[in-house]
């Protein structure tokens, strides 16, 4: 940015003796929106934010509904450089606000969020743990014999 800034003082600093002092007034205007241009977009926060952080870039606001995991769908909306928030609505129920004009980014990371969603479900692992517990029961059962007979003895009590 700074380099950017530079080079176009000199370039002005060079043309300035054949320019008027209003064309030269309108390059310093030029330069100087490019710059507070920059600074704002650097201010304004970029990625998940809260609400009130989205609605002050003051533009317009779309919704989704979503369920499910919505770190999921952070990694996901990384992928596409998306200005978004969450709203809770439920449990594992929340309704995505993202901006207007980043629609198609938004359908984008969207479609590939709900194609990691099915194939999550497909795939649907049991955690390690709960592995673990359940081959130790089995191994448990193995051991022990399966038809336990049993022995009558008599007690002989004589007095």
């Amino acid at each position: 940015m700074q380099e950017q800034v530079d080079r176009e003082a000199i370039a002005i600093s060079l043309k300035a003796s054949r320019i008027t002092a209003s064309t030269l007034r309108q390059a310093f205007e030029l330069v100087l929106g490019k710059v507070r241009e920059l600074h704002q977009n650097r201010q304004a926060p970029h990625g998940r934010q809260s609400i009130k952080q989205l609605m002050n870039h003051n533009v317009p606001v779309n919704t989704i509904p979503i369920e499910g995991d919505d770190g999921l769908f952070d990694r996901v909306a990384r992928k596409w450089n998306v200005d978004y928030a969450f709203h809770q609505t439920g449990e594992n129920k929340y309704l995505l606000l993202f901006k207007s004009g980043q629609a198609d980014a938004v359908t984008a990371a969207f479609s590939e969020y709900s194609a990691l969603v099915l194939k999550q479900a497909k795939e649907k692992k049991t955690p390690i743990a709960e592995q673990a517990k359940k081959a130790e029961k089995e191994a448990e059962r193995a051991r022990k014999p399966k038809h336990h007979e049993r022995k009558r003895e008599r007690e002989v009590v004589r007095e």
